[in-house]
Formats: C-alpha cells, sequence, structure tokens
C-alpha cells in the first residue's frame, strides 16, 4: 500500500530524478523537454492553497507526486486540476491510483465543486484508463494537439469529473 502525504522542501531531491525522466522522454506532458531544474520546481512545488504530495513505496522511497491546484481564477476556481508524476521505475504499482484518490479527497474537503484535467496525452493509455476508472469522462479531444516523440501529432483529452 502506498502512503500519500504531503510533500516537503526536502523531498524536491527523490521528485527532481524521475520527474525530469519523464520532462526529458516528451510522451506524457506540454512541459519544455530541457525545463531546468529550477523552473522546474518553480512549476511542480507550489504553495498553499495549493498542494503537492508525494507517494511512498513500502521501503518510505518516493515513488511519485502530484501537483494539485484550482484550474483557473475568478468565476473558474471552484474547479481544481492537478499534474501527476510516477517514477516509470515504479509504473503499475498504484502510486498513481494512490495520489489520485488523494486528489480527489483533497478537491472535496477543499470546497471544490470539479476536478478538469486540461491536457492528458490520448496515447498515454494507463493514465487515460485510470483517471476513467477514478470516475473522469472525456469530454472533448484536441486533435493533433501534442507532438509525441514516437507517435507524432496526436490528441489532448480535456477530462472532468464532479467531486
Amino acid at each position: 500500500r502506498m502512503l500519500v502525504r504531503d510533500a516537503t522542501a526536502a523531498d524536491w531531491q527523490a521528485i527532481w530524478p524521475f520527474l525530469q525522466r519523464i520532462l526529458v522522454a516528451g510522451e506524457t506532458y506540454s512541459y519544455d523537454r530541457d525545463l531546468t531544474e529550477t523552473e522546474a520546481r518553480r512549476v511542480w512545488m507550489v504553495t498553499p492553497p495549493a498542494r503537492v504530495t508525494v507517494a511512498e513505496g513500502a521501503n518510505g522511497t518516493v515513488v511519485g507526486s502530484a501537483s494539485m491546484y484550482r484550474n483557473r481564477g475568478g468565476p473558474g476556481s471552484h474547479v481544481a486540476s492537478a499534474s501527476f508524476m510516477v517514477d516509470p521505475d515504479c509504473a503499475g504499482r498504484g502510486a498513481g491510483r494512490a495520489l489520485g484518490e488523494d486528489m480527489i479527497a483533497w478537491a472535496r474537503s477543499a470546497g471544490f465543486r470539479a476536478i478538469q484535467f486540461n491536457a492528458v496525452v490520448e496515447t498515454n493509455t494507463p493514465a487515460v484508463a485510470l483517471w476513467r476508472s477514478l470516475g473522469f469522462d472525456v469530454l472533448a479531444t484536441v486533435p493533433e494537439a501534442f507532438h509525441h516523440p514516437a507517435h507524432g501529432y496526436v490528441g489532448l483529452h480535456v477530462m472532468h469529473r464532479f467531486v
């Protein structure tokens, strides 16, 4: 079972290696592939009222992280969003599900009415399947909005669920 807890500043040293590996691969996120560590830390390690969590495996090693926040400000501030990164060497062991379930509980307790993911790469089938299993629907797919290094231009799903 994965332990999900709030991230501390010290957790960045465990998050950065797998976050960098995922960014450089360029298969699942619309971040610049050459994002520096300083830039990545600024983007990922959001401050309250937003939240950053980590998932720890059985041995206490950080194997994943989630960065959660409001999707938009003003009249759209009642909708949450988040980004998730799981160490590719630990994929399929429950970290993504644990982080997702925790994020949904956080959104509910923080008073959000819904959760929207703006850019889920359609070829990221494990993530799409996970979010569907957690009650998210694909509202739309923006065609060819993501340039995948192996598949070429593929769509980005907009996914949503009420909390």
